[in-house]
């Protein structure tokens, strides 16, 4: 996420969700016999284990505009 996800140094919530979103669904991906996820919009119905540091690191890592 660069600076066009920022609204005059201000975070878009928009960008946020939508990191925290395709984390979960990439750990879901790489293991979809401990976590399911079914997406629906921005809401998500989730089963299983979530590697939170790697997920607190994304939406981190989106809000100081690193890839």
């Amino acid at each position: 996420m660069g600076t066009s996800d920022r609204n005059d140094g201000r975070i878009e919530t928009k960008a946020l969700i939508a990191a925290a979103i395709d984390e979960v669904e990439r750990q879901a991906g790489e293991n979809p016999f401990r976590l399911r996820v079914q997406r629906t919009g921005d809401k998500l119905a989730i089963n299983g284990e979530i590697d939170m540091a790697a997920l607190v690191m994304v939406v981190v890592g989106s809000m100081v505009g690193t890839p």
